[in-house]
């Protein structure tokens, strides 16, 4: 694989690290409300992410290279 990708691997697991090490209650209760949402709710904020993360990384390879 890309080191690139490695490297967003790597800044992501930090990221999604940070909630549960710094804030383990919220972290908690954020969770189990996430748990209850219905899944039409759950599928459009997942398919948000990753357009998010496409345009985020088009901008980004657009602008460095």
């Amino acid at each position: 694989m890309n080191s690139t990708i490695w490297l967003a691997l790597a800044l992501v697991l930090v990221l999604e690290g940070l909630g549960p090490m710094l804030y383990p209650q919220a972290w908690r209760k954020m969770v189990a409300a996430l748990s209850q949402l219905p899944d039409h709710i759950l599928r459009r904020f997942g398919g948000g992410l990753v357009v998010a993360g496409v345009v985020i990384y088009y901008m980004l390879t657009k602008a460095l290279g």
